[in-house]
């Protein structure tokens, strides 16, 4: 490793030592390591009550993984915290044909049920553990304002910094849970004060509330990694993080984490530090950028179009992806309802999957919305659209879906809400 220029207590010095283990001590290594590379001066303690993986898929080639949990469960380590993981990849609802279902369950997740075993004897909360938005009030994993977390899932780690104020880092996948095993993460960017200023001042001058799956990507890929101060958008949203107000900065966000590398933005008179500190938090020397309708339209119409035949008719629409909250399946019931009402139709006319956590789904079920939704033909599915789309059969068809994070890591292509709608409930009449 070199020599060690990070600090240490007495007792993470005495686990980096072997103390406690071979397999304990190179865990702490690694942390160590992580660290310095970041030029972290010391580890400080996790505290927030559950952890959150982003590894939930039991792909065949990912088996150094499946070694490493091994490792760790041999040893007799077990996670300090009990965790939640993202969706799982596969469920039976979900379209597929033949040869797709094939390819997955003989060349791809092949190992599914033996990692999920892996996480159970690891630390898993519960079976229903399994959600990119583990922090909905009906997962039961929503960390405190202030709390310490070792988080790797993107799209979580910036709703939980911004919208919680939480702290966390951008960490990637199996640090997440070496954090969690010896209970600390190495202490630079996100978790400390200076790294959580902004240097991105964005102005929202948009003549109507902006998409914010659309406006979240033009603010992702201008300001990469940096810290975004955002004026304006309280005008559309209001001031108080209501459950419309938490959907809309969970979609925003994903897209700014997935189209940039975001892992934290503040939003004037409504995200909690933003209302604490106001324009203290923004650093000095920090540049503008205007959004306006122009350049959200600018920012759409230069998305590149994946698929083979430009003008394909869709074949799958995937509507989802970080998973809805409650307030958004009831909010697309009314809408779908309402779409197909005015286009004579009685169901979708492109097969159509909404994804959520599994205690969501559960929740809706319990509601008269879920009827009313499956009497549309829309699915309800806890999957990972884009696990499912990691498919080479399924990246070749023309999908369509209004997730920017979609969008970037597959071949779907993007459509706002509005779009979405008409697509589902209007094409073909």
């Amino acid at each position: 490793m070199g020599k060690q220029r990070m600090i240490l207590t007495a007792e993470q010095q005495a686990i980096l030592n072997g103390e406690k283990g071979e397999t304990l001590a190179k865990v702490m290594k690694t942390l160590v390591m992580y660290g310095e590379a970041f030029h972290a001066e010391k580890l400080v303690p996790i505290t927030s009550k559950y952890n959150h993986l982003v590894t939930s898929f039991g792909l065949k080639v990912m088996s150094p993984v499946y070694d490493l949990m091994q490792q760790l469960l041999d040893a007799g380590v077990c996670s300090e915290q009990q965790f939640s993981v993202d969706p799982r990849p596969l469920d039976k609802k979900v379209p597929a044909n033949v040869l797709q279902n094939f390819v997955f369950n003989k060349f791809m997740y092949t190992k599914q049920d033996f990692y999920e075993d892996q996480l159970t004897k690891l630390g898993l909360m519960d079976k229903d553990a399994f959600s990119c938005t583990c922090y909905m009030d009906e997962m039961g994993n929503k960390p405190q304002k202030g709390e310490v977390l070792s988080w790797a899932e993107s799209s979580a780690v910036v709703y939980a910094n911004s919208v919680l104020g939480a702290r966390c880092n951008r960490n990637s996948g199996i640090i997440d849970i070496m954090g969690s095993i010896v209970g600390y993460v190495p202490y630079f960017g996100l978790l400390t004060d200076e790294g959580r200023r902004a240097t991105w001042v964005v102005r929202v001058e948009t003549t109507k509330k902006p998409e914010a799956q659309l406006l979240g990507s033009a603010i992702g890929m201008k300001v990469m990694e940096d810290v975004p101060y955002v004026v304006g958008l309280d005008r559309w949203l209001g001031t108080e993080l209501s459950d419309t107000a938490c959907a809309y900065l969970k979609d925003f966000g994903a897209a700014t984490a997935s189209n940039g590398a975001v892992g934290l933005y503040h939003i004037e008179n409504l995200t909690p530090e933003a209302v604490e500190q106001g324009k203290a938090l923004i650093a000095e020397g920090a540049r503008e950028y205007v959004i306006d309708d122009a350049e959200l339209e600018r920012v759409q119409r230069e998305y590149p179009v994946m698929w083979k035949n430009p003008n394909a008719t869709p074949k799958l629409c995937f509507v989802g992806c970080p998973h809805l909250s409650l307030q958004q399946l009831k909010d697309w019931t009314d809408a779908v309802e309402a779409g197909l009402r005015a286009s004579g139709r009685k169901t979708v006319a492109i097969p159509t999957v909404f994804t959520a956590a599994p205690r969501v789904l559960e929740a809706f079920e319990k509601t008269p919305y879920a009827a009313r939704l499956k009497a549309t033909g829309v699915i309800t599915s806890y999957i990972c659209p884009l696990m499912y789309m990691n498919n080479p059969l399924c990246k070749t068809m023309p999908v369509i879906t209004s997730s920017n994070k979609l969008r970037t890591y597959t071949s779907a292509r993007y459509y706002t809400d509005e779009q979405i709608l008409h697509a589902i409930t209007k094409e073909g009449k």
